[in-house]
């Protein structure tokens, strides 16, 4: 019979996952399970263990090293990881450092032949939300601790999304956005990356919430901020601010790209019978920080306020 696995290879990053052996017989909707590990031998071991699981089946993908491992993490979705300790000249621990730096959001569970408490606690600190010895695993080991990493998972996404969403429109609060803006700051001071930000603010808003009250007002927000994530790339930051402001971190685009953004998102409100007002600032060099860029783009809203409203400024 042919193994039911996939070998992942790292040639490119679409597709980054080929099949080896004979796996398209396996039913495609199964949810991924990647393993990284330099052990062909202890692929064929979880492979077993799979096929053992009593409850939901996966499709286990394997990996045989650093690179490819990290690789696929960041070109595929995976249910989850299944993480060597020792992956030749780099540690697992190395790669948990990589995917918390990228930001890769893949529940992870640590494998090593040492018991080590260190280990452990590294590994838990870095990321990984389980932990198994390799000479202790079992399939029913294996598929309980799968089975709570990605429920651990689920819930810690879930705390995530209601520590840095607004409630009323889904869009990052302000304490999530002044996060990414400080990272996306240090970003292109490190690099040639440009960066560019808009604060927007409804005009006349307050007048809205006094004729119709709270609930219309609140109905306005909430397509407004629908028309916005409308007008931008999938790419660009979309923030609540606060109140009847909002702002998007055009990442990767000049002046020049912030101006067309910025006069989409203008036209993408009028048929909602409000406008709003623009303001625009670009990083540079001479700026201090990310205050001193939203301090810029704050002046450039009061002066499109100040010019007439529904404007870029």
């Amino acid at each position: 019979m042919a193994e039911k696995w996939t070998q992942v290879q790292g040639e490119a990053c679409a597709p980054v996952v080929k099949p080896v052996f004979g796996y398209m017989d396996l039913p495609q909707q199964l949810r991924k399970v990647l393993l990284i590990d330099d052990d062909r031998g202890q692929a064929k071991i979880v492979d077993a263990s799979f096929a053992k699981f009593v409850g939901e089946k996966f499709q286990l993908h394997w990996a045989p090293n650093f690179e490819d491992g990290l690789l696929a993490l960041r070109c595929e979705h995976f249910t989850a990881c299944l993480l060597d300790y020792q992956l030749g000249p780099e540690s697992g621990l190395d790669l948990l450092r990589e995917v918390k730096r990228l930001e890769i959001d893949t529940p992870v569970v640590m494998l090593t032949s040492d018991s080590a408490l260190d280990v452990d606690t590294k590994a838990m600190n870095l990321g990984a939300l389980d932990y198994l010895v390799k000479q202790e695993m079992t399939p029913r080991g294996l598929e309980r601790s799968l089975r709570y990493a990605i429920k651990l998972h689920a819930t810690l996404g879930e705390l995530r999304r209601m520590a840095t969403r607004d409630m009323l429109t889904g869009l990052f609060n302000r304490r999530e956005g002044v996060r990414l803006i400080e990272r996306e700051v240090e970003r292109a001071r490190q690099t040639t990356h440009a960066l560019t930000v808009l604060m927007i603010d409804i005009d006349n808003f307050k007048g809205v919430n006094d004729r119709l009250g709270h609930d219309a007002g609140d109905r306005i927000l909430a397509a407004v901020a629908k028309a916005i994530l409308g007008a931008v790339r999938e790419v660009d930051m979309v923030v609540r601010w606060g109140g009847d402001e909002f702002a998007v971190w055009v990442v990767d685009a000049d002046a020049v790209t912030g101006r067309r953004l910025g006069e989409a998102i203008v036209a993408a409100v009028h048929p909602l019978d409000c406008t709003v007002s623009v303001g625009m600032a670009e990083w540079n060099s001479a700026r201090d920080d990310a205050a001193d860029l939203l301090v810029a783009a704050d002046r450039a809203l009061y002066e499109a306020k100040n010019s007439g409203r529904d404007r870029v400024a």
